[in-house]
């Protein structure tokens, strides 16, 4: 087990737990694995490429790659798969891969026997400050992404940045998208640290939230900064971005619209535009997007409670505002056309 990791932890009580983070961290996997484990179920895809010991009996299951495979159809599948080997509560899962496989094999888990043990190892840069932290799993329908889906907290999160290195550019690229949002959360100029620092203060950040308010009924839903377009633009379906290159687009958007409600002064939005392009990702919508569709589709979104409901910026920081006119909403696309 390397030694040279930063340790994270995640304060929820009886159901706390520590995030590893550095180079090497997947290296811990059977240190941090419960003394009375019989048995590890390794999920991941074919891509991946990551290897794991658990130190004990293990098999790995793949999923099909690619968010195709985020659905209840391949829950039940891997629940079938883990009922015939006759895997038992004392037994665990540990999910290897990027977001898809998180939310995938953390829904199996807080489904199969109603919830047994997982262990994250997160090899994405986008898994590793937001998919593997918290707790919160699930899979897509037709009808939008991550509509079905439990709050299960892991046992442990090993975020091995040496994973990172291997990663396409556009993948590391998109990555930064939801580590730009972190800039907005308290986290800073990010980007001056070194990359496992930076890391930590993003996984820092969520865990601080996430011990306030584990299930969103409050403070957690400032961790969807930028999610709003970003899922529409997703569930729209038919530009080809990466979740954390729309979630760079919503954080512009966002500024866009705070700064038509007079929350923030055209130097907050040159600011989020800064630190995006800075990332290299896009601050315009994809060619050909409709507007009038993307707004209907956020009122399909979780947190439309109370008519449609975006995180924006403001004198308060980052906020849930609700009961945004449609009007508004429309407008403050036009400066990313």
């Amino acid at each position: 087990m390397t030694t040279n990791l930063i340790t994270v932890p995640v304060d929820l009580g009886d159901r706390s737990y520590e995030v590893l983070v550095g180079p090497g961290a997947r290296t811990a996997l059977a240190a941090v694995l419960p003394n009375d484990v019989g048995r590890v179920a390794v999920i991941t895809q074919s891509n991946i490429g990551v290897e794991v010991e658990p130190g004990v009996e293990n098999r790995t299951l793949t999923i099909a790659d690619g968010e195709a495979a985020k659905t209840l159809a391949t829950v039940g599948e891997l629940c079938s798969e883990l009922a015939r080997w006759g895997f038992s509560r004392r037994d665990l899962i540990v999910a290897v891969g990027g977001g898809v496989v998180t939310d995938v094999a953390g829904f199996t888990a807080a489904s199969y026997h109603r919830g047994i043990r997982f262990i994250s190892v997160p090899t994405t840069l986008l898994g590793q400050i937001d998919a593997a932290i918290g707790g919160k799993t699930g899979v897509n329908l037709a009808e939008g992404k991550n509509l079905v889906g439990a709050f299960w907290q892991p046992t442990a999160v090993l975020c091995d940045t040496d994973t990172l290195s291997s990663l396409p550019p556009a993948d590391y690229r998109a990555g930064m998208g939801e580590l730009a949002k972190y800039h907005f959360l308290g986290g800073g100029r990010l980007d001056e640290l070194p990359l496992p620092e930076r890391v930590a203060a993003s996984v820092r950040i969520k865990a601080e939230v996430v011990a306030a308010d584990e299930r969103e009924g409050g403070r957690r839903a400032i961790l969807n900064y930028g999610h709003t377009l970003a899922h529409a633009l997703e569930t729209a379906g038919r530009y080809g971005l990466r979740h954390g290159e729309a979630v760079a687009i919503g954080l512009v958007y966002a500024a866009e619209v705070a700064h038509a409600l007079g929350r923030i002064d055209a130097d907050a939005v040159a600011e989020h535009r800064r630190v995006v392009a800075g990332y290299d990702l896009a601050t315009t919508l994809p060619a050909g997007s409709d507007p009038e569709e993307l707004v209907d589709l956020f009122s399909r979104d979780k947190k439309a409670l109370d008519g449609v409901t975006l995180v924006l910026d403001g004198p308060n920081g980052v906020e849930p505002v609700t009961g945004i006119d449609r009007q508004v909403l429309l407008a403050a696309m036009e400066p990313l056309r």
